[in-house]
């Protein structure tokens, strides 16, 4: 290796540590200061606190790489330009792009191994991190209740809550809980409350949920198949309500125990490819089932002949094109009153469809976008070192100050492009793979850009280029007037 290929490698690898570890530092204070509320003060050893942080910091790596690679090319080439050490390379026949080969092999071989970390260590760190929140969760059921989100307490009960308050967040507003049946798949029995107290009862191994101001809604099992479309149910209003939830097995938690094992971030490609298979398969299962079910739905119910016999026999007379008028007031109010019933019920059952694919469009863009993200963060180190090292190539300021503004500026524009893709992709407005790479994409033609001014040693914008036709136009106009 040559000497300038050592200095500039050994100058960018400098910057680009204390940059990462200053990054790092600082984002983990931050995931410190949003669960320090969740975390301290409820009996948790120092070591499962200290767990769950060693198992979340893999997560940051994704922002805190690509926006110390775009700082620190930033400030690195900033500084040569600023101490006309550029100067001194040029006049030396030494280009940018030549000043730049040592640094791409490292990019290339960092984004090589930001793809090992993001395939590998990151799903890993996952894995821990999920199983460890759901052991807490167990241990101390107050931590699991998320708000605006649907959580598993026991066995038993999935509980959604719209926030809660006290100094042990034992106060719960606007209760929905589903309680499941032992005997039978799926949710049939919902508890709705305005608002619920989480408290110890006389044995430590029972939880007591006491619920106020709300109802109880029960789906009844039909044992007749051909009346089970019609979906009877019992409600009953409350005052108070108590659910005491059974914590025997609860006392001897292992927090290294192991069981969730299929979220999509806790996967690697290899396992990703493959679960998006079966994914897709089941999707196309789904909307097929939906068809044949419609077709099956626009097959005509037959008319009940009681409503034909009560039809008054007039030959002389034609029938109305008008179905009802062919009945008296009596069979029309009760054909009416059938036909709103269906509409009704199919509008519902469509409402249910719509819901239920959404839901389905969601987890399949989840998986996607989790499959595209891993090869993302390796092209995206790349793309944004071209954008980063001819920018401060460009605007010859090193150090702390501006290039610090303008990295940051251009990774939140680069973040947030992200961001409002992916959440457009789970809406299924649109594609998965496509919201993963638009960041990219659009971050792209600008490193194509600003390579190609710094190498022919161009300003940021061509202002001439824009003036000068302006002005040529202008002084045109002048010169007519002036002859005239």
């Amino acid at each position: 290796m040559k000497i300038l290929d050592r200095y500039i490698l050994t100058t960018f690898v400098k910057n680009f540590l204390s940059t990462f570890i200053i990054l790092m530092f600082i984002f983990i204070l931050q995931t410190v200061w949003l669960y320090i509320k969740d975390l301290a003060g409820k009996d948790l050893d120092f070591m499962v606190i200290l767990k769950f942080l060693m198992y979340f910091t893999p997560r940051l790596v994704t922002l805190v790489l690509p926006l110390t690679i775009l700082l620190t090319s930033i400030m690195t080439f900033g500084n040569f330009a600023e101490n006309y050490e550029f100067a001194a390379m040029k006049s030396s026949g030494i280009s940018l792009q030549r000043a730049m080969r040592s640094l791409m092999v490292f990019i290339a071989g960092l984004s090589i191994l930001s793809f090992l970390f993001a395939n590998y260590v990151i799903p890993a760190a996952e894995f821990k991190s999920l199983n460890l929140r759901r052991n807490i969760a167990k241990v101390k059921p107050a931590m699991a209740l998320s708000k605006g989100q649907y959580n598993s307490i026991g066995d038993q009960y999935i509980i959604k809550i719209e926030d809660k308050t006290g100094e042990n967040d034992q106060y719960l507003q606007d209760v929905i809980i589903y309680q499941k049946d032992p005997s039978r798949e799926g949710n049939f029995t919902v508890i709705k409350a305005r608002e619920g107290e989480l408290m110890s009862g006389t044995n430590d191994n029972v939880l007591s949920l006491k619920l106020k101001e709300g109802n109880y809604y029960n789906e009844m099992e039909q044992k007749d198949f051909r009346k089970r479309d019609r979906l009877p149910f019992v409600k009953s209003a409350f005052d108070t309500y108590t659910i005491n939830i059974d914590l025997t097995e609860l006392d001897n938690v292992d927090m290294d125990e192991q069981s969730i094992d299929n979220a999509y971030t806790m996967l690697s490609v290899a396992k990703l490819s493959d679960t998006l298979v079966d994914i897709k398969k089941q999707y196309k299962d789904y909307i097929d089932r939906i068809g044949e079910n419609q077709v099956t739905k626009a097959n005509l119910t037959a008319v009940d002949s009681s409503y034909l016999k009560r039809v008054e026999v007039d030959t002389a007379r034609a029938m109305s094109n008008n179905i009802l008028e062919n009945f008296n007031i009596s069979d029309q109010q009760q054909m009416l009153n059938f036909a709103s019933t269906r509409t009704i019920s199919e509008v519902n059952s469509i409402k249910a469809r719509k819901s239920e694919n959404a839901s389905r469009v969601k987890s399949l863009s989840k998986y996607e976008i989790a499959l595209h993200e891993k090869f993302v963060l390796a092209f995206g180190c790349i793309i944004l070192f071209f954008v980063g090292a001819p920018l401060g190539a460009i605007i010859r300021k090193g150090g702390l100050g501006l290039p610090i503004v303008i990295g940051v500026v251009l990774f939140l524009t680069y973040h947030f492009i992200g961001i409002f893709a992916k959440n457009s992709a789970e809406d299924g407005s649109i594609d998965a793979g496509f919201a993963s790479w638009l960041s990219s994409l659009i971050m792209l033609p600008l490193g194509v850009y600003l390579t190609y001014r710094a190498t022919t040693d161009q300003g940021l914008f061509d202002i001439d280029g824009i003036l000068d036709p302006i002005k040529k136009f202008f002084n045109k106009i002048a010169g007519i007037k002036q002859k005239k």
